[in-house]
């Protein structure tokens, strides 16, 4: 099996270090997902970011947008500077992502539930449109029980919407107070095609997202990814007090060293 390498994690780190808040939980568990989605599927231009034919990533799960802010930084959306005064007075990055302020940000999310809904009217308007772009958009499997995720999910199978791709973070966070019995069975109960791969391995990512572009079913199309909330660092992989702490000078060089090793 193939697995990511840790020099975005530290990114990470550092930003929300200096920053003084965020959640590096949350984004080390999806930003294997978000890295090789922009590094060999989505399409973009960083000099163009609302260029006509752009795919479109909603990162539904807000709180865990550090993670995308060292993507677009890698990929020429942002800048370094962005990255190092994120949180700052006048800063244009901070807690959640926002569409005025961020190129390459689709959508200006953190109010869990809101992502899907605004996915599938994205995708229904490049359907109308007839237009070969393609959506995709991450929510959390704790999200996963917000109403307005099974409305749009109904939304989206009966307008046929097979340019529409789910990615759901499937952390355990669900599981502290109220788990799914059956995640699989239920987005295929909602009738989309669904898949459960290990969301920190890059060859099992990159298979799925190639069937997705191959879709032509008729059916939106769900990644269920089996990831790790902090993954990469033995003491982060937990749903206790590291869900929005910030490492002091001690636990930074903790982070840091297996970050390093691993």
């Amino acid at each position: 099996m193939i697995y990511m390498k840790n020099e975005l994690r530290k990114k990470i780190v550092d930003m929300i270090v200096k920053a003084g808040e965020g959640h590096i939980p949350s984004s080390f568990s999806i930003v294997d997902i978000i890295s090789v989605l922009f590094e060999g599927h989505l399409k973009f231009d960083p000099k163009r970011p609302d260029w006509e034919g752009r795919d479109y990533f909603v990162l539904s799960k807000g709180h865990g947008c550090a993670a995308l802010n060292v993507v677009l930084n890698k990929h020429g959306f942002i800048t370094k500077n962005d990255i190092d005064t994120c949180g700052k007075i006048d800063a244009i990055l901070g807690g959640h992502p926002d569409r005025t302020k961020v190129a390459g940000v689709e959508a200006s999310t953190g109010s869990l539930g809101h992502g899907l809904p605004y996915s599938v009217g994205i995708a229904l308007g490049q359907k109308i449109l007839n237009n070969s772009n393609k959506v995709y958009v991450l929510v959390g499997d704790g999200e996963c029980h917000e109403g307005s995720v099974w409305e749009s999910a109904l939304v989206a199978q009966n307008m046929k919407l097979d340019n529409l791709c789910c990615i759901v973070d499937y952390n355990g966070s669900a599981a502290q107070i109220l788990p799914h019995p059956d995640i699989v069975g239920q987005w295929r109960a909602f009738g989309w095609t669904t898949i459960l791969i290990d969301g920190h391995n890059s060859e099992e990512l990159n298979k799925a997202f190639n069937d997705f572009k191959d879709n032509q079913t008729g059916k939106p199309f769900v990644i269920i990814a089996n990831t790790v909330k902090g993954k990469g660092v033995s003491f982060l992989e937990t749903h206790g007090p590291w869900h929005h702490k910030i490492p002091n000078d001690k636990e930074y060089k903790a982070i840091m060293e297996e970050l390093e090793h691993v």
